[in-house]
């Protein structure tokens, strides 16, 4: 009898440890389902942005900050709520959106998303920002990176190629020109001419070392050395890229430590010069 008392008190125990999680899933679904609820209901999402990195935005930088539903079934529709800043903002910046409460959807997902523009520089976000439902608070931390201008990836990318050349073919040529020295190394991939080196002495006028990259057989890249002669350390360095039609993408000259912008007049020469030695050296002609 009393081995049959204990058999019941032990069925019983386990009954209620089985009716355990289901009653705290319940309660956690609640509590998320009230969150969301009272976010919703509160009208507004707040919070803060900032940028990571040693790249931070001028004052002429314009920040837009949006509220979005970013469901399936909301593509393509307009924020609930939107603020922008066209310059002056200082980092960490707080932001306050306003919205009706009564366009939330309990079943949708809203995200804070932030676009900030510094003349040719994005800033993204690594992360989204969801806010007001599925348990979500009203609030945002929001960090953004700067990501590579036009000019600093076409430099980067060229950079890479540099130091891909010596896997390369490489053919070379020459031509006395009356006014100066010329040579050039011309370095081509699959029959594809990727970069042609040029050097040009031009006497007592100077000396010229280039490297000049190309895509499609158009001029992509061009780096160029000044100095007083061959043995000389670079006087100036002037860098220029363009887009396969031809518009200028970078355009910076160096002199010493100091680094400035090269002017239209000077990066057009050098894609002329591009043109001009890609067809001396005989283009994507296999040699």
């Amino acid at each position: 009898m009393r081995k049959m008392v204990l058999s019941v008190m032990s069925l019983a125990v386990l009954a209620m440890a089985g009716c355990g999680p289901s009653t705290s899933s319940q309660t956690e679904n609640g509590a998320a389902g009230a969150s969301s609820s009272a976010a919703a209901a509160a009208g507004s999402v707040s919070g803060t942005i900032s940028v990571r990195g040693t790249i931070q935005p001028s004052p002429n930088a314009q920040l837009v900050i949006n509220l979005v539903d970013v469901s399936p079934s909301a593509a393509g529709s307009p924020p609930l709520a939107s603020k922008t800043v066209a310059s002056g903002a200082t980092f960490p910046y707080s932001f306050q959106l306003d919205f009706k409460p009564g366009d939330i959807k309990t079943n949708d997902v809203y995200v804070v998303k932030a676009i900030l523009t510094d003349g040719a520089r994005h800033y993204s976000m690594p992360m989204q920002a969801p806010v007001l439902t599925g348990g979500n608070k009203n609030q945002a931390t929001i960090e953004l990176v700067a990501e590579q201008t036009p000019a600093e990836k076409d430099l980067a990318d060229f950079n890479a190629l540099i130091k891909q050349i010596g896997g390369m073919k490489v053919s070379s040529g020459t031509k006395l020109d009356p006014n100066a020295s010329r040579g050039w190394q011309v370095f081509r991939q699959n029959g594809e001419t990727k970069v042609i080196r040029e050097l040009v002495d031009y006497g007592d006028k100077g000396f010229t070392s280039t490297d000049f990259a190309y895509r499609n057989g158009a001029p992509w890249v061009a780096v160029q050395q000044k100095k007083a002669n061959k043995d000389a350390k670079p006087s100036s360095t002037d860098r220029a890229s363009w887009t396969e039609n031809g518009m200028v993408v970078l355009h910076e000259q160096q002199t010493g430590d100091k680094t400035g912008d090269l002017n239209s007049d000077e990066a057009n020469s050098l894609r002329q010069q591009a043109a001009s030695i890609y067809n001396m050296a005989g283009g994507n002609k296999k040699k």
